[in-house]
């Protein structure tokens, strides 16, 4: 499983972003990264901001709350999310990789 950590501003985890794919979906794992598809392409930071949308649904949490920590411009990216224990958010992430499948 990516590890996911716990930090004062809240918790932190790696994904890797696969741009222009054709939905938007966790695929897999790439080291200690989630492997994450997005349809919109890498330009103007369309990809960070749908990285964020898409984390902010996926947890039912409002965008406010996922920030990329690191990474805007690049497709390695460290994302923050504040409100959430890593447990939880482990949980959230884990049902919806293994709930595309079902």
């Amino acid at each position: 499983m990516v590890a996911i950590h716990e930090t004062s501003e809240g918790v932190t985890f790696a994904v890797r972003v696969h741009p222009r794919a054709k939905k938007n979906a966790i695929t897999g794992e790439l080291g200690d990264a989630l492997k994450l598809s997005l349809t919109s392409p890498p330009v103007e930071g369309r990809a960070s901001e749908a990285c964020i949308e898409f984390f902010a649904k996926l947890l039912k949490l409002p965008r406010s709350s996922v920030t990329i920590a690191s990474g805007q411009t690049g497709r390695q990216k460290m994302i923050r999310v504040s409100g959430f224990s890593a447990e939880e958010v482990r949980k959230r992430i884990a049902g919806a990789a293994t709930g595309s499948h079902s």
